[in-house]
């Protein structure tokens, strides 16, 4: 599980933040001695960093600044100092990225996302899929929504997990067979339709109508 250090002095913010981040699979830890961040930084040893500018005794320039003494873990700026200046010197101090306050939830996820692949080179180094608020991580086979979990049968895991893949793509009946065949479950047709009811149903009882899209004749498609 990948550790974010969140350095904000907001605590509504910061909050928030960890709670989004925790849906998303990942481990949070927010500052609370803003004298002393990093002895908090070494003694979780994250592997990245959100941080403000503007914070209580020291700015966050000055603790990028000590952070990049002795860790090149990647920083991203959260501001609503947004001004060229801001971001120029954001960067020249060491941060990797700049994100601008008020800003979006699903926005700072995809970046923190994207920026773990790039740093840590895997190709799916937050094995998470989101659709509709519903959270799929692939690492425990877990699905939930809202913060609670949905659970899966292992056929049905693999149905929404070639569903998700593909993006909103439409999926044949015969992939989708292939893909629970790959886990040593014999699936004929008929199966494979009550499995995907069964999946929908559970889908509705937790709020989620319609996530998954019959496509007559072809197959189906997340809704």
């Amino acid at each position: 599980m990948y550790r974010i250090l969140i350095v904000e002095d907001d605590p509504g913010i910061a909050g928030a933040i960890a709670k989004r981040a925790s849906m998303w699979g990942l481990d949070t830890r927010c500052v609370e001695d803003f004298a002393n961040v990093m002895r908090e930084f070494s003694a979780y040893d994250p592997h990245l960093v959100l941080l403000d500018i503007s914070l209580p005794f020291f700015d966050g320039y000055h603790w990028c600044g000590e952070i990049r003494r002795v860790s090149q873990v990647p920083v991203i700026f959260i501001s609503s100092a947004a001004d060229h200046m801001n971001i120029v010197m954001a960067i020249n101090m060491g941060g990797d990225d700049f994100i601008a306050k008020p800003f979006d939830q699903s926005v700072l996820m995809a970046k923190i996302q994207a920026m773990l692949r790039r740093t840590y080179d895997f190709a799916g180094a937050v094995p998470v899929f989101e659709h509709r608020g519903a959270i799929l991580n692939t690492t425990d086979g877990s699905l939930s929504y809202g913060g609670e979990p949905i659970p899966l049968t292992k056929n049905e895991y693999r149905i929404l997990l070639t569903l998700m893949e593909a993006k909103g793509a439409v999926v044949s009946r015969e992939k989708l067979m292939e893909r629970l065949w790959e886990s040593d479950s014999f699936v004929d047709d008929n199966t494979l339709t009550v499995n995907v009811n069964r999946l929908r149903r559970k889908l509705k009882e937790a709020g989620l109508a319609d996530f998954i899209v019959t496509k007559f004749g072809v197959g189906y498609q997340l809704g």
